[in-house]
């Protein structure tokens, strides 16, 4: 019982197994692994993490910021007291000579902002901007990720079905070439006639050859993409319709908006490098000399000195430079607005000529499936007229040659038709 129960179980897995290899893989499914396993989007959490460092920094600069230093100096000249009241001094029994050539000291400098002119704020907004700037620049990039995944996909689809084409021309010709043998050997056909056959059975398995060689490599070119071998999997060839809208909405256009919020958020950024700006700040040392001069003219010991305020400071150079830079500015806006219209200009251009090619494709494959039941029609005739006599194995091999390129061409057409139909919503991102 537990054996039969252990087999089920084992014939259950197998078939698990087996499902899952066979089923298909759509488009969107490698597109969607394509993107998630591309290097570059490891960029979007590095660019976040970048951006909230840089926001931390822009904030701590409220922070009290102090300075601690040391210093030892020796000068040739002091302040000293007049000639005369020294003089004064010394018939007093008081002997003193000024301040000391040698100072020293040790301190620390603290100061607090009270009032930046808006120069943090305006530099968060720009920080925040040119974030979005770059996330947006990452998904112009995974957007082209995503047309190289589609040509990968499409291209498999092509040259595996031309596979599937060259194995059915191959199985009509050895099917023929075994009936010219039989022919051969009942005096109704010549050697020649059985060798160009052969000839062309080669040429077909070797057509196929390089056929099945470049559709395994598209296979591991879209494997690469995205992140699984491919081999044994079947692409389900994809159903599409027209956009229902052909306005645009690629992601080099919302690109062209940050580039345009990140100049607006600098133009904040000029008018706040006018302002003036307003702190508090405090001075400590121990050392000599000391602020009270006197004291340390008269005693050369070392005290503690303090010193706190207020302090404005305005930097008016930044005026000189204010209308240049604003200038600069708008030029820099000016020419992301022409780079604009020339990208829609282009994406028309293009949007109007996969439309003309998608028509023309319908247009043709009207005629499709006529035509290949026509060659097909003439090829078996010609079979007949080859076993009759009628005709010679060049004849029949060119009624085969247009009947698999009709066949091919009939189905290349479908999957161009969906290429290109695909290519349009690339186009328009839609």
């Amino acid at each position: 019982m537990n054996t039969l129960r252990h087999y089920w179980l084992l014939a259950l897995m197998c078939c698990t197994v087996v499902h899952l290899a066979a089923q298909e893989l759509t488009l969107e499914e490698c597109v969607g692994r394509a993107q998630a396993n591309y290097p570059l989007i490891r960029k979007y959490d590095i660019l976040e993490r970048t951006t909230a460092v840089n926001l931390s920094d822009i904030r701590k600069g409220w922070l009290p910021q102090l300075s601690v230093y040391g210093q030892g100096t020796v000068q040739n000249e002091t302040p000293s007291f007049p000639d005369a009241l020294a003089g004064m001094l010394r018939q007093n029994g008081m002997n003193l000579e000024g301040l000391d050539n040698w100072q020293y000291k040790v301190g620390a400098d603290l100061s607090q902002t009270v009032w930046d002119g808006g120069a943090s704020r305006s530099q968060r907004n720009v920080e925040r901007a040119r974030e979005a700037e770059r996330r947006t620049s990452v998904d112009v990039q995974l957007h082209a990720v995503r047309q190289r995944v589609e040509d990968l996909f499409f291209g498999v689809l092509l040259v595996e079905e031309q596979v599937r084409q060259t194995e059915a021309t191959l199985s009509l010709l050895r099917s023929n070439l075994e009936r010219l043998r039989v022919m051969h050997r009942n005096g109704t056909a010549m050697q020649c006639d059985v060798d160009r056959m052969e000839a062309q059975c080669l040429v077909s398995r070797q057509q196929l050859t390089q056929a099945e060689g470049t559709a395994a490599t598209f296979r591991r070119l879209l494997g690469l993409f995205v992140g699984e071998p491919l081999e044994g999997r079947t692409l389900a060839l994809p159903e599409a319709e027209l956009p229902t809208g052909l306005t645009p909405a690629r992601p080099e256009l919302k690109l062209f908006d940050a580039r345009l919020l990140t100049n607006e958020a600098r133009q904040a950024d000029v008018t706040a490098g006018v302002m003036p700006r307003v702190g508090l700040f405090a001075q400590a040392y121990y050392g000599y000399p000391g602020f009270n001069y006197f004291e340390s003219m008269m005693q050369h010991d070392l005290s503690l000195n303090l010193l706190a305020g207020v302090r404005v400071s305005w930097n008016i150079g930044a005026l000189y430079t204010k209308r240049n830079a604003r200038q600069r500015l708008r030029l820099s806006s000016a020419d992301i607005a022409a780079e604009r219209d020339a990208f829609l200009f282009n994406n028309r251009l293009e949007v109007r000529e996969q439309l003309d090619r998608i028509d023309e494709l319908k247009r043709v494959m009207e005629d499709d499936s006529r035509i290949v039941e026509l060659r097909t029609n003439v090829r078996r005739a010609a079979e007949s007229q080859l076993t009759n006599g009628v005709i010679d194995t060049t004849d029949l091999l060119g009624k085969l040659t247009d009947e698999n390129r009709a066949r091919l061409d009939a189905s290349y057409h479908r999957i161009q038709l969906l290429q290109h139909i695909y290519q349009l919503k690339h186009t328009v991102n839609q």
